[in-house]
C-alpha cells in the first residue's frame, strides 16, 4: 500500500466511529432513501436479474442494502475495504456477508459481476483512481452496471468552497482526498472503454443540508417533511444543465459492451 493510501486508511479509521454514528441520523437516511429510489426507478433491466454484486472500498457495505431495497434480489455479494477496523465492524453487524480486507490498487479476480458499486470511494484514492477503474473493467459483465457516487464540482466557485472545507474540516484529509471535476470523472471511465448510461446530479440543497451530518451537523435541521420538500425541488434539476453546474455530487451508471 502506498504512503498516501496508508495515510487515508489511518485517517478514516480515526473518524470511523463518528462517521458511523452520524450516518444513523433520520434525515440523512431518509434523503438517501429518496435519492437512490429516484435514481433506480427506471432501471428495469437490473430489476429483472438476480444480481452478482461487487463493492470495492465498501466501507460499511451500504451498497448491498441500497441495491436490495431498489432492485430486488442480490444473489451474491462480495465487498472489500483497506480498513481492517471497518471490515471488523461489518463482520460483527453482518456476519453472513462476504466482506474482507483488501487494497483496491492490487485487487484481481476472475469473477464477473452484474453490478459494481462504489459509493464515495474513488475520491479517496485520486492518485490511482484511473488504475482502479481500468482494473475493475475486467470484472464487469457485458452490459453490466458500474454505479458510482462521487463528490464533483462543475464551476470555479464551488471548487474553491470545497477546497476550503477540505482544508478546514477535520473530517476530511485534504492531502489524500480530492473531489472531481465532472469531466475528469467521466474521462476516467470513457478513456478506459466504458459508456455512460445515466447521470444524476443530486448534490443540491437537500444534499448540502442532510447528506454529511458528521461533517456539518449545524446544517442538519428540520425533519423528514423538510427533507422531502427540498428533495422534490432538487429533482427539477437532477438531469439538466443547471443541476450539472450547481451539484456537489454526481451519481453515475457506466457500462461496457
Amino acid at each position: 500500500m502506498s504512503e498516501l493510501l496508508e495515510q487515508q486508511r489511518e485517517h478514516f479509521e480515526n473518524i470511523s466511529d463518528k462517521y458511523f454514528e452520524a450516518r444513523k441520523d433520520v434525515n440523512h437516511l431518509y434523503l438517501k432513501e429518496l435519492m437512490w429510489r429516484h435514481f433506480f426507478k427506471d432501471k428495469t433491466a437490473l430489476k429483472e436479474k438476480s444480481l452478482a454484486v461487487l463493492e470495492p472500498m465498501c466501507g460499511y457495505s451500504e451498497g448491498k442494502k441500497i441495491l436490495e431495497e431498489n432492485l430486488g434480489q442480490v444473489a451474491s455479494y462480495e465487498g472489500f475495504d483497506y480498513s481492517s477496523v471497518l471490515v471488523e465492524k461489518v463482520n460483527k453487524i453482518h456476519p453472513d456477508l462476504n466482506v474482507y480486507v483488501h487494497d483496491v490498487s492490487t485487487f484481481t479476480s476472475d469473477k464477473k459481476f452484474d453490478v459494481i458499486i462504489i459509493i464515495g470511494g474513488l475520491h479517496h484514492v485520486p492518485s490511482i483512481c484511473g488504475q482502479v477503474v481500468k482494473n475493475l473493467k475486467q470484472n464487469l459483465k457485458s452490459n453490466g452496471a458500474f454505479i458510482v457516487l462521487e463528490p464533483t464540482h462543475n464551476n470555479y466557485v464551488f471548487r474553491k468552497i470545497r477546497e476550503r472545507i477540505y482544508n478546514k474540516n477535520t473530517l476530511f484529509d485534504q492531502e489524500t482526498e480530492r473531489a472531481f471535476v465532472l469531466k475528469d470523472l467521466n474521462n476516467l471511465f470513457l478513456e478506459n472503454g466504458y459508456k455512460i448510461v445515466d447521470q444524476m446530479y443530486p448534490g443540491l440543497l437537500s444534499y448540502i443540508l442532510f447528506y454529511n451530518p458528521d461533517a456539518f451537523p449545524w446544517l442538519n435541521f428540520g425533519g423528514k417533511g423538510l427533507v422531502r420538500l427540498l428533495f422534490k425541488l432538487d429533482t427539477l434539476f437532477f438531469r439538466n444543465f443547471v443541476g450539472r453546474k450547481l451539484s456537489f455530487a454526481t451519481l453515475s451508471m457506466f457500462t461496457v459492451d
